[in-house]
């Protein structure tokens, strides 16, 4: 099957990576122009995935109507605030892409403004192509090297050639189960990023295990309410782009927000930082539009109010940690 995936960051790179070890014909696209270069010469994205050599068979474009031309399959593996360019991108360039059938969303955030999903923004810009979201607990690192990992392919209709991808992307470490679940998917794709910085807010603040299995057990049932509330489905919060990846996120060390949360525990200020980041902090921005969607609509989500709170308007972590333990008593649900 013939692959565009774009965005050359961790994430993407370690994808198409993957994808070429399968035997697919693989293209990965940068957003720049030197960085498409340095893959080229290098064989190794030192900049966001050292360590991982890229296949020869991994083809490196930049342009994308001759990319698009031959595709069947784009998977974007750009930030989720970037995803609407993105696709803009695309749209201008599709030229003959008459092979185009499924456009598969990487990213994990609600775009700001909208409080869209990345499939919802993906249908506005390419209304004629299917969309799909890919989701699971998968460092790219790990990805990258070959690991043994799962993950859930969502699409609103399960049709042959879905599972013609499914079957596509998985092999020996990699396997992919299908969903036609995709706001659930989605949401707990974009929560996860979410209570991970509130999690690391725990590892700041040397909480211990108890306090941090806690506000996980009630990150997940916070995971479900909301996304109940918002159309999807309990018990896809149970599995992998749910639970599995809230698991992952949490407690893995490579996690971003995780990291980014520590640092904010530890007294750093969330400005400090994001200033000069080379990765993107998705957890950051999702909890803003996170926060306005759910007051919008009256969804009761506490730990994402606090997060947003301390991220936002300066609340000092300990007392986001005060008002979560003195929050009215109840019967646990």
């Amino acid at each position: 099957m013939n692959f565009a995936v774009i965005g050359a960051g961790a994430w993407g790179t370690a994808f198409a990576v993957h994808l070429s070890r399968l035997g697919h014909t693989v293209t990965l696209v940068p957003r720049r122009f030197e960085q498409a270069l340095a893959l080229s010469s290098i064989h190794e994205n030192t900049e966001y995935l050292p360590g991982i050599a890229l296949p020869p068979s991994l083809q490196i474009g930049h342009e994308l109507a001759p990319v698009l031309m031959e595709a069947e399959v784009v998977m974007l593996a750009c930030p989720a605030q970037a995803l609407r360019e993105t696709c803009g991108h695309i749209r201008a360039n599709l030229g003959l892409a008459t092979q185009l059938k499924l456009v598969i969303s990487l990213a994990k955030g609600l775009e700001l403004g909208t409080h869209l999903r990345p499939t919802e923004v993906i249908s506005a810009v390419l209304p004629q192509y299917v969309a799909a979201a890919l989701s699971g607990p998968t460092n790219a690192a790990e990805v990258g090297r070959g690991k043994p990992s799962a993950m859930t392919l969502a699409a609103v209709r399960i049709d042959e050639f879905v599972t013609a991808v499914q079957a596509a992307l998985s092999g020996p470490t990699l396997r992919v189960y299908t969903s036609d679940d995709v706001a659930g998917v989605e949401i707990g794709s974009c929560l996860k990023n979410i209570y991970a910085i509130a999690a690391g807010c725990c590892d700041g603040l040397q909480l211990g295990d108890n306090s941090k299995a806690a506000l996980l057990t009630r990150a997940l049932a916070e995971m479900v309410r909301v996304g109940l509330a918002l159309g999807a489905r309990a018990e896809t919060f149970y599995g992998l782009s749910g639970f599995g990846d809230l698991v992952a996120t949490c407690h893995g060390g490579w996690s971003r927000n995780r990291e980014f949360g520590q640092r904010v525990g530890e007294g750093r200020s969330v400005a400090e930082l994001l200033a000069g980041r080379k990765t993107v902090v998705e957890g950051y921005k999702t909890t803003a539009s996170f926060a306005e969607l759910c007051a919008a609509r009256g969804i009761d989500a506490p730990i994402l109010r606090e997060t947003r709170a301390m991220l936002f308007e300066g609340k000092p972590a300990p007392q986001v940690l005060a008002s979560l333990m003195g929050r009215e008593l109840k019967q646990e649900s």
